[in-house]
């Protein structure tokens, strides 16, 4: 399979139907809507709205597309989600379009304004769909006739495991799974399933996930292991790959199995995705405009916090130390210096509200956030968002995970300036207030949305502003 190539059809299909749209609601609003009140047929060939469509409409069309997820998981599409999609953004992009080109056209009444949103609408959906389906139609039949597929991990070597392998094995039709191996489930390599390889043992999922370049992983572990399925998801979540689960029948009774795939195996997909792209792609956008006017009005504040940062003690005005953060890499991350030079000579320490080691300039800062500030810098390069949960070192990680594996899940996002937990708690003085901070940033972590971030930044600003930061 080749992505670059499929992502490249898909983009010729929809500049194609956008600019045909174009041409043809053109050609129905001069030679229809505008003749009827002139009397006779406008001429088009000189007209600058036509040529100046044909160019900007396109554009604005593949901007909407890629900023809604569209041109992600390229090789996972259905007709119907197609369909979907398509009259979603059709709907979006044509009233844009609508207000933008067309408002100030010469109509005979208003009428004629919503019956040529319509047929634009009508138009470009139309157009788009047909040029859509016949590349969706053409990845789903070299999927299912085995031409294309996933490289696939099976997690598990028992009952269950087997059953799904010959269910996989006998399909007619292929969902797209070219099984690369198994790993054992209860530690041994026997198995039911003959024709596969035992790759290794759960605690290797990762390392056999990045050296196979594994892209599906199906855990279909048997009953008796169900209580390694939780730790197997926070291994998993932070590898590029997507998650699907076998349901056992007590979480079907209960109704808590969803399924999007009715003719295929029973299998339920675990989505790590915590918004929805188009809202990841406007969080993007303001971090990068908020960082910029922050940088840009804050120069005059970074000055002189630099010059009494220098009078009080001697050493850098900046400090940078590594932390962890998105899917778990490591990055330097940028601060003021607010304590002095020799704070870590013993090791790695957290700071408490009575620190020795911090310089008395320090302590303001701490209070007020304004050590923070050159985070900004962090969010522009990309390693930070401007909310997210706090970024810790790999050796404070370690402590926390033994009391909270499940801290892991917060590298699912980016990590930020500020966070929920930050506002609610504040800085923390040990691993155990560290545990307690992470509650408010998981809590977080499932409820993410522009409107939380908005909220929690400004509950930041009256922080920084009254100086009650601990």
């Amino acid at each position: 399979m080749n992505r670059k190539l499929q992502i490249f059809l898909h983009v010729v299909a929809d500049i194609v139907s956008s600019s045909g749209a174009w041409l043809l609601f053109f050609l129905y609003r001069k030679h229809i809507v505008e003749a009827v009140k002139h009397g006779y047929d406008i001429p088009v060939n000189n007209d600058l709205k036509l040529y100046a469509g044909l160019i900007f409409i396109p554009v604005m069309w593949l901007f909407v597309y890629a900023g809604s997820g569209y041109y992600r998981n390229i090789f996972r599409r259905s007709r119907l989600r197609e369909v979907e999609r398509t009259l979603i953004t059709g709907i979006l992009g044509s009233l844009v379009i609508f207000f933008l080109l067309i408002l100030d056209d010469s109509v005979g009444n208003y009428r004629d304004y919503y019956k040529s949103l319509f047929v634009y609408f009508s138009l470009h959906c139309g157009i788009t769909l047909v040029m859509r389906l016949l590349v969706v139609s053409r990845t789903i039949y070299n999927i299912q006739n085995r031409k294309w597929g996933y490289k696939t991990l099976l997690i598990g070597n028992g009952v269950n495991a087997s059953k799904l392998y010959q269910e996989l094995c006998a399909a007619k039709k292929s969902e797209g799974f070219f099984l690369v191996g198994y790993i054992s489930g209860n530690n041994t390599e026997q198995s039911l399933m003959a024709d596969l390889t035992c790759l290794g043992s759960i605690s290797e999922v990762s390392s056999i996930i990045r050296q196979y370049g594994v892209e599906d992983v199906i855990i279909c572990l048997d009953d008796e292991e169900h209580e390694k399925v939780p730790g197997l998801v926070d291994q998993i979540q932070n590898e590029k790959v997507h998650l699907k689960i076998m349901p056992d029948s007590y979480g079907m009774v209960l109704g808590m199995v969803k399924m999007n795939n009715i003719l295929g195996a029973m299998l339920v997909e675990v989505d790590f995705e915590v918004m929805p792209q188009w809202q990841k792609t406007a969080k993007r956008f303001f971090d990068i405009i908020i960082s910029m006017i922050a940088i840009l009005i804050g120069l005059p504040v970074y000055l002189i916090i630099g010059i009494l940062i220098k009078i009080d003690s001697k050493g850098p005005i900046f400090f940078r130390q590594e932390r962890i953060g998105f899917k778990g890499k490591p990055f330097y991350i940028f601060k003021f210096r607010s304590m002095r030079t020799d704070a870590e000579l013993a090791g790695p320490q957290l700071s408490s509200e009575t620190d020795p080691r911090r310089t008395r300039i320090g302590s303001v800062l701490r209070k007020s956030r304004l050590d923070e500030l050159p985070q900004f810098i962090n969010v522009l390069i990309g390693d930070m968002s401007v909310v997210g949960p706090r970024p810790e070192r790999q050796f404070f990680i370690d402590q926390i995970v033994k009391k909270a594996p499940y801290y892991v899940r917060l590298h699912r996002i980016k990590p930020g300036i500020t966070s929920w937990g930050q506002v609610k708690f504040g800085y923390a003085e040990n691993v155990d207030e560290m545990v307690e901070r992470m509650k408010y940033d998981i809590l977080y972590l499932e409820n993410m949305s522009l409107g939380l971030d908005i909220k929690i930044m400004i509950y930041t600003a009256l922080i920084m502003i009254q100086g009650r930061g601990k």
